[in-house]
C-alpha cells in the first residue's frame, strides 16, 4: 500500500509540467500563479524532496521569488535595457530559449556563425548579464530561459535595439522616446525627466538615428486669429485673403505667404494692418519634437518591455507577500496512519 500511494503521489507531481506549459502559453502570469496554487492544493507528494526535484511549478514559484528580488532593484530598468542592446548577447539569449545549453554548447554554436570567444568571455560578456536581469537561469551547469525572459524575447526578437540606441547609457534616449509616444513635446518638456545638460545631446542622437523629427520653424513667431467677429471688420481683398489663410492652431509668416501666394514682404505688411485692427495676434511657438515611423516602432517596443516588467513585479510582489501556511508542501502521511491502524488491529 505504501508503494502504491507513493507512485500515485509522484504521478500527480509529474503532471504539473504540462499544466505549467499550458499556463505559460495561454494565460497571463497572474493567471498562471492562480493555476499553480490550485494544482498545489490537490497535490500530496510523499516527501518535499519529490516536489522540489520533479515539479516545475515548484521551480516556477522559486523563479518568481528570485525575479521579485531582481526587478525590485531601483536600477533594474537601466540594467535590463543596456543588457538587451547587444546583438551577440541577443543571439545567445535566443539560443538558450530553444533548449538547455551548457557553456561549452554555447561556445560551439557561436563558432558556427564565426564568433570565436573563450569560455570566460562568453560567461562574462553574454551569460552573466542575462542572468543578472532574470532573463535566463542556471541549473546543473546548464542555462534555460525564464518565463519573464521568454515574454521579453517575443517583444524584441525582430528588433536590434543596438542599431538605434547607445549600448551603455543612462537610458535617457529610451525615456525620451516613451515620452514622445503619446504626443509631441518641446525642449522644455524634457527637463522634468532628463538633466538639462544632456537634452541637446540626446535629441541630436535620436534625430541622427531617424527616430525623431522636429518642426522646421525654430521659435518662429506664429499668428493667430482673435475672437473678434470678422463680419464686423472692414477688409481689403488682400487683408481678407491673409486673414482667411490663418489656421486655428497658428501659422508662421513664411507658410502664410506660401498659402496666400504673395511675397513674404507684403505678407508682413498686411499682418501689421490686421494686428492694428485687432483681428490677429502673434506669439512665439517653440520647436516641437515628434516620433518618426521608425521611432514609433522602437518606442512601442520599449513601452511593451516596461509593461511586462511592471506586471511581473506586481504579480511577484503579491506572491512573495502572500502568507503561505507552509513554504514546503506537506507530505502525504495518510498511508502511514493507515499502516499504523493495521498494526494495532493485528495486535
Amino acid at each position: 500500500m505504501t508503494y502504491v500511494r507513493s507512485v500515485r503521489s509522484t504521478m500527480k507531481t509529474e503532471t504539473h509540467p504540462n499544466l505549467h506549459e499550458r499556463a505559460e502559453t495561454q494565460a497571463s502570469l497572474a493567471e498562471s500563479v492562480r493555476e499553480w496554487e490550485e494544482a498545489c492544493k490537490i497535490c500530496h507528494p510523499p516527501t518535499p524532496i519529490v516536489c522540489m526535484t520533479n515539479c516545475r511549478i515548484w521551480n516556477s514559484k522559486n523563479e518568481l521569488r528570485r525575479l521579485h528580488k531582481i526587478i525590485s532593484n531601483p536600477n533594474f530598468t537601466i540594467e535590463l535595457l543596456n543588457t538587451l542592446k547587444n546583438k551577440r548577447r541577443l543571439h545567445n539569449w535566443k539560443l538558450i530559449s530553444k533548449g538547455h545549453h551548457s557553456i561549452d554548447n554555447i561556445q560551439q554554436e557561436l563558432k558556427k556563425i564565426g564568433y570565436t570567444h573563450s569560455l570566460q568571455t562568453i560567461q562574462d560578456e553574454y551569460i552573466t548579464p542575462l542572468l543578472k536581469v532574470g532573463l535566463i537561469e542556471e541549473k546543473n551547469n546548464r542555462y534555460y530561459i525564464t518565463s519573464f525572459g521568454r515574454q521579453l524575447l517575443e517583444v524584441i526578437k525582430n528588433c536590434d535595439l543596438e542599431d538605434v540606441l547607445p549600448p551603455h547609457s543612462e537610458c535617457y534616449e529610451e525615456k525620451t522616446l516613451q515620452i514622445l509616444l503619446n504626443t509631441p513635446k518641446t525642449f522644455h518638456d524634457f527637463k522634468t525627466v532628463i538633466p538639462a545638460k544632456s537634452i541637446a545631446r540626446v535629441l541630436n542622437r535620436l534625430h541622427k538615428n531617424g527616430l525623431i523629427e522636429t518642426t522646421k520653424e525654430k521659435d518662429h513667431v506664429f499668428y493667430f486669429k482673435t475672437k473678434r467677429e470678422p463680419e464686423k471688420a472692414r477688409f481689403s481683398p488682400t487683408e481678407r485673403k491673409i486673414y482667411e489663410n490663418i489656421t486655428n492652431d497658428g501659422i508662421s509668416a513664411q507658410k502664410l505667404a506660401e498659402k496666400a501666394m504673395i511675397s513674404l514682404r507684403r505678407t508682413y505688411k498686411y499682418l501689421r494692418r490686421l494686428k492694428g485692427k485687432k483681428m490677429i495676434f502673434s506669439r512665439k511657438k517653440p520647436k516641437t519634437y515628434s516620433l518618426t515611423a521608425k521611432g514609433i516602432q522602437v518606442a512601442s517596443i520599449l513601452e511593451k518591455i516596461h509593461k511586462i516588467t511592471g506586471e511581473t513585479l506586481v504579480v511577484a510582489t503579491r506572491f512573495v507577500n502572500y502568507k503561505e501556511t507552509s513554504y514546503l508542501p506537506a507530505p502525504d502521511t495518510s498511508y502511514i496512519s493507515e499502516a499504523e491502524k493495521q498494526r494495532k488491529h493485528a495486535r
